[in-house]
C-alpha cells in the first residue's frame, strides 16, 4: 500500500509541489511529512491537499493554511 498526497489550488487545479513528497508506507508517515512541509507547500502555490491510499481517497481536500 502506498499513501500519497495530491496538491491543488483552492479551485481544485492540481499543482506541482515545491517539496516533492515520496510514497509513504503508512498514513502516519504521510501526515507527519505534511506537518513538516505544509508552510513550504503553501508558499509554493499549493492551497490544499488530499491524502489517498493507493487509488482510494482517504480525506481532503483540506486547506494548508488551517494551521496558521
Amino acid at each position: 500500500m502506498a499513501w500519497t498526497w495530491r496538491f491543488e489550488k483552492s479551485d481544485g487545479t492540481e499543482v506541482t509541489p515545491v517539496v516533492t513528497p515520496e510514497d509513504f508506507t503508512t498514513q502516519g508517515d504521510a501526515e507527519s511529512w505534511l506537518g513538516e512541509h505544509w508552510r513550504d507547500l503553501l508558499a509554493g502555490g499549493a492551497d490544499q491537499a488530499t491524502l489517498s491510499e493507493d487509488t482510494v481517497k482517504i480525506y481532503g481536500p483540506m486547506p494548508l493554511d488551517a494551521g496558521e
